[in-house]
């Protein structure tokens, strides 16, 4: 602890970890079980509680909630966890919650992700890398986000939800349905509109692969025959494309909620 920085008005319990080059400012309060990495800053008026680590270089801002115990009425004390990663950012007012019993004791947070203010991730959330939230973004329990996904504000994503990497969910959107990657959905209730091209330009990937995948998508989501059907064809159409079958692998591990599609009269873009 003497190698970090705590503000007099802090209030830091006496078995929490801090590391060389933390940053605690004024009006912060640590928990006694969380873990902070080298230089981690919490900017002022921040609450860490529960069973929490955050990695390397992190920053949170003031009047974020992390790690107090989840929003679920099934949460009865168990010692859950919650592990963010390094170099985030997550801003005023951020609320995120540890996990539960009934969905594997953890919330994980990848490195490098932007959570912008008053957005919130529930109970045994798994977020990937690279991952933006704008502002009062919802993600509610057991969702599971994708590495470089990209959600606009006031975004609100259905508990048990997945969402594949490299998708784009519109600003105001419900997503109600798995979203494959490289995909973009919009609306309340939202749909899948397309592959997510600029995000893809953005990235530098291959002109190629994006034909590609924009051909097994208009494939995938034609309105010949069943949804699983098609899927097994671009998978034999498609074998050595890795970004192909990274979607067909996504459709394929289906679980409680419907994969988003098309709305009627869409094309596949």
């Amino acid at each position: 602890m003497s190698s970090a920085f705590v503000h007099p008005t802090a209030i830091v319990g006496a078995g929490a970890k801090l590391s060389q080059g933390v940053k605690i400012g004024p009006f912060c309060i640590v928990g006694d079980n969380v873990v902070l990495h080298e230089n981690v800053e919490l900017v002022s008026h921040v609450s860490v509680d529960g069973n929490t680590g955050i990695g390397a270089g992190t920053r949170i801002f003031p009047f974020a909630s992390v790690g107090h115990e989840p929003q679920d009425l099934k949460y009865h004390g168990e010692a859950s966890r919650l592990e963010i990663g390094q170099n985030c950012i997550i801003r005023e007012s951020v609320t995120i919650n540890p996990g539960t019993e009934g969905g594997g004791m953890l919330t994980k947070i990848g490195n490098e992700c932007l959570i912008m203010a008053s957005a919130h991730v529930a109970h045994d959330a798994i977020i990937g890398n690279n991952v933006i939230m704008a502002n009062y973004v919802g993600i509610a329990g057991h969702c599971q986000i994708g590495d470089n996904v990209i959600f606009g504000g006031t975004c609100v994503i259905h508990q048990y939800t997945r969402i594949g990497a490299h998708a784009f969910v519109g600003a105001q959107s419900m997503v109600d349905g798995d979203i494959i990657p490289y995909g973009i959905a919009v609306g309340n209730r939202a749909s899948l509109t397309g592959l997510n091209l600029v995000g893809l330009k953005r990235r530098k990937f291959d002109r190629e692969a994006i034909h590609r995948l924009r051909a097994a998508y208009r494939q995938i989501f034609s309105n010949e025959g069943t949804l699983r059907e098609r899927v097994e064809d671009t998978a034999d159409l498609f074998k050595t494309d890795l970004l192909v079958q990274e979607i067909v692998a996504f459709i394929m591990a289906a679980t409680d909620r419907p994969i988003l599609m098309p709305r009627n009269g869409q094309s596949a873009k």
